[in-house]
């Protein structure tokens, strides 16, 4: 169920730790692996501080949630704790991505408003 709502979504936001240990969270392209591993892409990826901040902590938190209604209200998340790897050399999303990834390997996903009973 979690990866049916994943593959509708396009933005979400991730969470890392900068090497003094504070967190820094940023919105993020995304897409889902046939394995369940979450592929992070954006422009220039490589020189970005979350992808520098995982070469120094694997550990990421990364959110996906909407509304599905708001009247009645009904949100809807999905937050995957894990390790996170850097990755070049990749073949980009699209125009304008960078060759630069980072893939998340979930260790603890938590979902909320997704099933549809």
């Amino acid at each position: 169920m979690q990866r049916k709502y994943l593959r509708t979504q396009h933005l979400g936001r991730l969470a890392t730790v900068r090497p003094d240990g504070t967190p820094q969270n940023n919105p993020v392209g995304f897409r889902i692996d046939d394995q369940g591993r979450i592929l992070i892409g954006g422009a220039d990826l490589g020189r970005s501080r979350k992808f520098k901040n995982v070469g120094t902590n694997p550990a990421v938190a990364f959110v996906v949630d909407d509304l599905a209604s708001t009247h009645p209200w009904r949100p809807r998340m999905v937050e995957i704790r894990g390790r996170a790897e850097q990755l070049e050399d990749i073949e980009p999303f699209g125009p304008g991505y960078s060759r630069e990834q980072l893939r998340i390997t979930p260790e603890r996903i938590i979902a909320f408003g997704i099933d549809p009973d």
